[in-house]
């Protein structure tokens, strides 16, 4: 990122030490960059499925990695060809430069945005939407290129272009820009980055605590207005047999005495006893069916219509209840699906880049200490694998990824 041919005593340099190597091992990396990116990219956008917010962050990662594959390498691998020797011009160098440094940065800064992004799906996973790419996504992948290009910038105008400068190396010659841009690019996003993941983590552990004593409280409610509608249905029918007795009362032949009224209303109506019985107990214990009252008609009337209304709007009540909750429950799932693959990706780019940024702060800063060509070459080369590695994390930790994969190569294989 910062040097692409490794600084060589000048009675090194000659261009009959080539570098075989470095066209064995980087011709086929260039590749499996291309062809894994490319995967990455047709399998999110042609597969429905797998058209969610996270991915088109995934999407701008293989970007990134796609560019440096194709602007990047293509050149480095050449100058290592040549023994680390650079023969074209300085401006195609401070171009190479400025890209390498964008495209590096891009990258991690595409890790950050999906951090912040999975933190606002854990925290606030009701007001999350997952299938659809948002102004807030849109924004925070704008945003990670806006600020890659803005750390790289100051090559491409000039700031490379210092007196004495050797045409023949190819590399950052202001050494506080690195520092800067190591900060601006590694050691200010990556504490974050973790610290969002921890937070996430024990987001995720809230939430399932959460569902699980939401899911008994949705329950009880239910069982209200269950007992609540089986009382009301027992003393509809009640009422209704009692009028057709006082109407025989009216009609007959002969006076009935209220003794015989209550044995007529008992014997008519078997089925209101056996429901008053099944919700005996429940009267007593529910304070929703504890207060029956004898009413006039107008009476039932009105609180029949208001009994109608206030459950009705229970039963909203609770049944959006049940529905936040088995959407927590759900946003929980998919959320820990996603954990399972993201922390991975994210660690191997730690591991990767975290041994070249060291080495060069290191180098800039400890004037003392001994860092030759041989492991400057070692740690570039490894930070340009992780290009080619996440594509790898995808098809082993993601089925739905693997199964796209293994589709897209199959119909290439048959056409």
């Amino acid at each position: 990122m910062f040097s692409v041919t490794p600084v060589i005593p000048p009675g090194e340099m000659h261009l009959n030490n080539y570098n075989y190597l470095a066209l064995v091992v980087g011709v086929p990396l260039i590749l499996l960059i291309i062809m894994g990116n490319v995967l990455v990219c047709l399998s999110v956008l042609t597969e429905r499925s797998l058209q969610t917010a996270t991915n088109y962050f995934i999407i701008s990662l293989a970007v990134a990695d796609l560019l440096l594959a194709v602007l990047v390498l293509p050149l480095f691998v050449y100058s290592e060809f040549l023994g680390g020797v650079w023969t074209l011009s300085t401006f195609t160098c401070d171009a190479l430069m400025t890209m390498d440094v964008m495209l590096c940065t891009a990258s991690i800064l595409n890790l950050c945005a999906i951090s912040v992004d999975r933190y606002i799906a854990v925290v606030v996973p009701l007001e999350y939407n997952r299938n659809h790419f948002s102004v807030r996504q849109l924004s925070l992948i704008t945003a990670t290129w806006l600020l890659s290009l803005g750390v790289a910038s100051p090559v491409i105008f000039g700031l490379n272009q210092v007196p004495g400068r050797d045409p023949s190396v190819c590399r950052l010659e202001d050494e506080q820009f690195v520092v800067y841009s190591s900060v601006c690019s590694f050691f200010v996003p990556c504490p974050v980055m973790l610290f969002l993941y921890y937070l996430m983590f024990r987001g995720l552990q809230r939430w399932s605590g959460r569902s699980r004593t939401q899911g008994v409280q949705a329950a009880r409610p239910a069982l209200s207005l269950h007992l609540g509608s089986v009382l009301k249905q027992a003393k509809s029918t009640a009422t209704e047999s009692q009028d057709k007795v006082l109407q025989t009362t009216q009609t007959g032949q002969s006076l009935i005495s209220p003794s015989s009224i209550s044995m007529t209303t008992q014997s008519a109506t078997p089925v209101a006893d056996r429901q008053w019985d099944q919700v005996a107990v429940a009267v007593e214990s529910d304070p929703m069916t504890t207060h029956v009252e004898i009413m006039s008609d107008v009476e039932i009337t009105e609180v029949t219509e208001g009994s109608r209304k206030r459950d009705s709007l229970m039963r909203k009540n609770a049944a959006k209840r049940g529905r936040r909750a088995s959407k927590s429950s759900r946003v929980s799932g998919r959320e820990r699906k996603a954990m399972r693959v993201l922390p991975v990706v994210v660690g191997v780019f730690l591991a990767c880049w975290t041994p070249f940024f060291i080495v060069h702060v290191t180098k800039v800063l400890c004037r003392s200490c001994d860092i030759g060509p041989t492991l400057i070459s070692v740690v570039t080369w490894l930070g340009y694998v992780n290009s080619a590695v996440n594509p790898i994390i995808y098809t082993a930790f993601n089925i739905e990824f693997r199964n796209v994969f293994h589709k897209l190569l199959c119909c290439r294989a048959l056409n």
